[in-house]
């Protein structure tokens, strides 16, 4: 299963609730450590999205790129025949 930001946010949200509602130091500490965690997953995840995305643009943009020379190379042989 593949983890997204949403995931690691909400894990967050939830630790955070949880050392909000702890009466106990070492509960609150431990779920404050555990929401600093998962935000910066979360944190991880969006510029690895972000990555990803402008990678698969690029590689679209070459292929479009390719993909026309092609069409003109074709055309100049058939204007040439």
């Amino acid at each position: 299963m593949a983890l997204t930001s949403e995931f690691y946010r909400t894990r967050a949200d939830e630790c955070a609730r949880e050392a909000e509602a702890s009466s106990l130091a070492n509960v609150r500490d431990r779920s404050r450590r555990a929401e600093a965690a998962w935000r910066a997953m979360a944190d991880q995840s969006v510029q690895r999205e972000a990555e990803r995305d402008a990678l698969s643009a690029e590689k679209a943009s070459k292929t479009a790129m390719l993909d026309t020379e092609s069409a003109d190379r074709q055309l100049a042989g058939a204007d040439a025949a």
